[in-house]
């Protein structure tokens, strides 16, 4: 199926009067005979485009991408010549472009979608009828058949994400506006895609009641199979393999191109594919993770930029002079099609109340044409359907709204109301002794997390880099060598660094500010604790091994020494699966535990994870009937959450609740001699649910 694109594409050149791969370039008589075909001065050509025409745009206030275009139009085999639109180009624009729908999907999150999914389904419904059914009724009045008309239609109806990266530039990747519009980009190519295969059939006359029959249940077991199928084998590769970072890559990568083939192979373009990998992966990879970062960091350095020079190298300037009825054709498809979507754009943000800045946004991020379209009009033109004018036109078209689109969306998206899909995990106000309010203080900003076990590091350091970089806080990973009275051992020494340099490693993949810290103390706990005041940490992250002897209850282990010793919040945890393997969050308060405003902290720990982790969040509330209660019961309603008052012994009614794969938050319960620093709870807990990853907080 990729090769049938790659060699429809190459077809356009056929449509445009030239021999594919030999163009008509304008300037290449003056400065080139025959484009570069060494591989190296070929990828350096693309890297300087890639490093210097969006700086060039950049000044001009211009979105960076549309340099890129531009830069694609003049190396490319229509402008100087420089680079000839070969295989080796296709190839690299069509895995940049499943690469772009991909990181579309990353950014979606399946809970965001059932939570709103009216939007996705009303805007992707309204932003395909209406181009459909004014490119249909405009290309009729310009004299071409039904059939040709549906599927001219149809390349206004579909979209591509060219804009994307100006999204995560603004940082509104989960604004209501983009999840919405996220949603529709699937529905839009999905039913695009369909109409194309129906014009097809008909055109060849083999539209059957076996077509639908093959294709319908096709596509909904292909579906479930992507979106159930991939997250399952995730969980299970990443708890196998999760220490090998190249592995969990590579993984990524290959559930992108299987899911991409799989959706050629039943008659539905790879984009859709790709776009559902991408919403599948996403349910088993944190948002702030190192491996997040590497997936975002190539595909927007590197294969986005490919595809959109790609894109640029197919446009013929000289079109505008050989075939002026190509022009005056293109003008009037574009015309149409940005009516059409503006139309569907304002006609949908007018229905869920939005304002105009969101509008705007959504119609910025629907008009761009690309991949659907060069592949509709490509076939189209394969079987004599439309002629070459209708092509030319086609590709002006793809040319004027891949720069538009951009431009438009740096324009309106830094007006939108910042809103949120989730609640935000921000400070809240709390009462204070003399009934005022005050604010809940930030934690996240210098984050203390001791690393001595490499078997347990990744996962307190994933912990920490999602509460760190929330905030745009500083991780300060430390390792403190004991000297007791003696001097301390090489190898001693050599331990150390490794272990900072490996968490040093993993803050810089996750683009963290980072701190590390060798300390040698005369006792490992009273080095983390006056570290946590010399450099001004706020929170403390520890890991547990999930119990306490009774010589550790009454004498104190290293743990039970910093919980009671600590004046800083301490975050104690412990995870035996992966952090990323979590499907849901539950925040259990117990009738024993703390007060309101401790309650409020960890709520806002635990919505910070559920928004990251992309997890939904329940409340389980033990009550006993007391005014402490009650008030709780009063806050807790005033909180977007779901709550679950319950009776009981605590331990049995957690466990009940608990389901595979979910990540447990409680509050430490009252200390008393004898007894775990913790408290009893968390341990008893902890016992009855050994392989249930769970983090307790403890407050000075």
């Amino acid at each position: 199926m990729v090769m049938g694109v790659i060699s429809g594409w190459n077809a356009i050149g056929v449509g445009l009067g030239v021999e594919p791969g030999v163009g008509t370039p304008l300037l290449a008589a003056r400065f080139f005979e025959e484009p570069l075909t060494d591989p190296v001065a070929i990828f350096l050509t693309i890297l300087a485009v890639m490093l210097i025409a969006p700086l060039l745009v950049e000044r001009l206030k211009l979105p960076g991408i549309i340099g890129l275009i531009v830069a694609g139009v003049v190396i490319g085999p229509y402008g100087l010549g420089i680079l000839e639109r070969d295989d080796t180009i296709v190839l690299l624009g069509t895995v940049g472009l499943l690469f772009l729908m991909f990181l579309g999907g990353l950014e979606t999150s399946l809970d965001d979608l059932k939570s709103n999914a009216d939007k996705p389904i009303i805007f992707g419904l309204a932003t395909f009828l209406v181009p459909m059914v004014l490119g249909t009724g405009v290309t009729l009045l310009l004299g071409y058949s039904f059939w040709a008309a549906v599927l001219v239609a149809s390349c206004f109806a579909s979209h591509t994400l060219v804009a994307l990266p100006v999204l995560n530039k603004l940082g509104i990747m989960r604004h209501p506006v983009t999840i919405a519009t996220l949603g529709a980009t699937l529905i839009t190519n999905v039913l695009a895609l369909l109409v194309l295969a129906v014009v097809i059939k008909a055109d060849q006359g083999d539209l059957t009641l076996g077509f639908w029959l093959f294709l319908i249940p096709a596509l909904t077991i292909y579906t479930v199979a992507v979106l159930w199928g991939v997250p399952k084998l995730g969980r299970w590769f990443f708890k196998k393999f999760g220490h090998d970072e190249g592995a969990e890559f590579t993984f990524v990568l290959a559930a992108l191109f299987v899911a991409s083939y799989l959706a050629s192979l039943i008659e539905i373009e790879p984009i859709v594919g790709a776009f559902l990998a991408g919403v599948a992966i996403t349910q088993i990879i944190p948002r702030l993770s190192p491996l997040m970062n590497r997936v975002q960091f190539i595909g927007n350095t590197l294969f986005v930029p490919i595809f959109l020079i790609s894109v640029g190298m197919l446009v013929d300037p000289s079109i505008l002079i050989r075939e002026p009825k190509a022009l005056l054709f293109a003008g009037i498809l574009i015309g149409t099609e940005l009516v059409s979507k503006f139309l569907a754009a304002w006609g949908s943000a007018r229905w869920f109340g939005w304002q105009f800045p969101s509008t705007m946004t959504m119609f910025g991020l629907s008009i761009a044409q690309a991949a659907s379209t060069l592949a509709a009009i490509t076939i189209a033109f394969n079987i004599n359907l439309v002629d070459e004018v209708v092509v030319n036109a086609i590709v002006l078209m793809i040319l004027v709204s891949c720069v538009l689109s951009p431009w438009v969306v740096t324009q309106w998206g830094s007006k939108m109301p910042m809103e949120t899909t989730r609640l935000s995990a921000q400070p809240r106000a709390r009462p204070s002794e003399d009934g005022a309010t005050e604010e809940n203080p930030i934690l996240g900003k210098r984050i203390l997390v001791p690393v001595a076990n490499p078997s347990t590091e990744d996962n307190l350091l994933q912990l920490a880099i999602i509460l760190t970089k929330r905030v745009g806080g500083t991780l300060l990973p430390l390792h403190v060598l004991p000297d007791r009275n003696q001097p301390i051992a090489e190898t001693a020494r050599n331990h150390q660094r490794r272990l900072l340099e490996t968490a040093e490693t993993i803050a810089h993949a996750a683009a963290i500010p980072v701190q590390p810290i060798g300390r040698i103390d005369d006792s490992v706990d009273w080095g983390i604790l006056r570290t946590s005041q010399e450099h001004d940490a706020d929170l403390l992250i520890c890991g547990w091994k999930g119990y306490s002897n009774y010589r550790e209850n009454f004498f104190g282990s290293v743990l039970d020494n910093i919980v009671r010793s600590a004046t800083i919040p301490v975050l104690i945890s412990r995870f035996p699966q992966p952090i990323g393997n979590t499907e849901a969050i539950l925040f259990a308060i117990t009738g024993q535990q703390a007060d309101l405003a401790q309650v409020q902290s960890t709520l806002v720990v635990a919505q910070a994870m559920a928004e990251e982790l992309k997890a939904p969040l329940r409340v389980l509330q033990l009550t006993i009937g007391s005014n402490r209660d009650r008030a709780l019961t009063q806050f807790l309603r005033t909180q977007a959450v779901t709550v679950n008052p319950v009776q009981g012994n605590a331990v049995r009614r957690i466990s009940e609740a608990l389901q595979p794969n979910t990540l447990l938050m409680v509050i430490a319960s009252t200390y008393n001699v004898g007894q775990p620093a913790l408290g009893r709870e968390p341990e008893a807990i902890t016992r009855a649910n050994w392989d249930t990853n769970i983090m307790v907080m403890n407050f000075p």
